[in-house]
């Protein structure tokens, strides 16, 4: 199933993934073609390249330490409020996290990989549980934050924000 239709053109297609173009919003990303079962690996990763700062095409693994993503493709895996895949920057995993069906956009919690994000922005995903303005997990409170997996870094900075009684 392709999503060149009117409002979308196909950029790229690979193994997996199709990156998608949204002609009205000049937004990519990325869409399954085939499906996933929940927990299932999709693909490894690697860093692409190293930064001391973040940017907003980049996932946080330490304090200092964030890094772009190998394939590039991935890049394009959109944010959502209910997300459906988890960037494992422990293990360099992309994995389901909900079962996900050919066609389906893959999107990730950005939150779950940036403590503070280098561009916040207003969500727009629509989903009742939205939380609105993205800006990293340091700006959540702890009962939004565990309702999301998080990457083994924002998780002990997290644990160590709430040992310390800092707010």
């Amino acid at each position: 199933m392709s999503f060149s239709e009117k409002k979308h053109e196909s950029i790229s297609r690979h193994d997996f993934i199709e990156v998608v173009l949204n002609k009205h919003t000049n937004q990519k990303s990325i869409h399954a073609l085939v499906s996933f079962k929940k927990e299932e690996l999709i693909c490894l990763f690697a860093a692409k390249e190293t930064f001391e700062t973040p940017n907003y095409l980049t996932l946080q693994i330490d304090l200092n330490k964030h890094i772009s993503l190998y394939p590039e493709f991935l890049q394009y895996t959109n944010h959502g409020c209910s997300p459906n895949v988890f960037f494992d920057t422990t293990n360099m995993k992309l994995v389901a996290i909900k079962e996900i069906e050919i066609g389906d956009e893959l999107l990730f919690f950005y939150p779950s990989t940036e403590l503070d994000m280098a561009q916040s922005f207003l969500c727009s995903c629509e989903n009742v549980n939205c939380i609105k303005n993205i800006q990293g997990a340091l700006h959540l409170d702890e009962e939004v934050l565990k309702n999301y997996r998080l990457n083994d870094f924002i998780q002990s900075q997290i644990t160590n924000i709430k040992q310390s009684g800092i707010s």
